[in-house]
């Protein structure tokens, strides 16, 4: 039987089955890099991630996956793995939320996917389009986990790129003032619920001005 995984099976069998380092959060690490996909309009039609994970969650995620030849992990080897993930990432939201003004941007189904393994890495690639083109002055995308569960990190270089946009537009991120936790936060931190949106202290911003 072919191995699939859920972003959510996954994580809870990596702290289960080492209780001692994996009951503090955040279980997994991501460094992420964005596109922002304009028309010709000017309008904003989808944003396209592309998510490393750290080599820990990498070395976990593909252990016992057959491959046509072992150790290569080609982009059709890990094409089921890119399903179950991007189908799994509809239940937390994609961890994306894009605002024009006071307005909340719908995503459509993810399109373009595929994982690739890189320097003993995984990294995820798919595009979310705008259910409708967002013709704005100002657009404002943060990605993050509200739940702490994922770490999310914007890479150092080029951590959004504007494709296709107005001349106008200018760019500007806003790193989390928190880099990490000021205490370990156990398991139990999260169980009541009082801890519900506590990524949002990490959350990542990014702010498009096109005026």
């Amino acid at each position: 039987m072919m191995r699939l995984f859920s972003f959510a099976i996954v994580l809870l069998a990596g702290f289960v089955a080492q209780p001692n380092d994996a009951q503090a959060h955040p279980h997994v690490s991501v460094t992420s890099t964005s596109e922002l996909i304009y028309a010709t309009d000017g309008s904003v039609t989808g944003i396209r991630h592309a998510w490393t994970f750290d080599d820990l969650f990498s070395a976990y995620a593909i252990q016992g996956l057959d491959t046509k030849t072992k150790g290569v992990y080609t982009r059709e080897d890990l094409a089921p793995l890119a399903q179950v993930n991007v189908d799994s990432l509809k239940e937390f939201a994609y961890f994306t939320t894009a605002r024009s003004g006071a307005r909340k941007e719908k995503f459509g189904d993810p399109v373009d996917y595929f994982l690739e393994y890189k320097d003993s890495k995984l990294v995820l690639t798919f595009t979310l389009p705008l259910k409708v083109p967002a013709k704005t002055q100002e657009l404002v995308l943060e990605v993050y986990d509200p739940t702490y569960f994922v770490a999310f990190a914007l890479a150092d270089k080029e951590p959004l790129k504007l494709v296709g946009a107005p001349a106008n537009c200018k760019l500007a991120i806003q790193k989390p003032a928190e880099s990490k936790p000021q205490q370990t936060l156990s398991e139990q931190n999260f169980l009541n619920g009082e801890n519900a949106n506590y990524g949002a202290n990490f959350a990542n911003r990014m702010t498009v001005a096109c005026q």
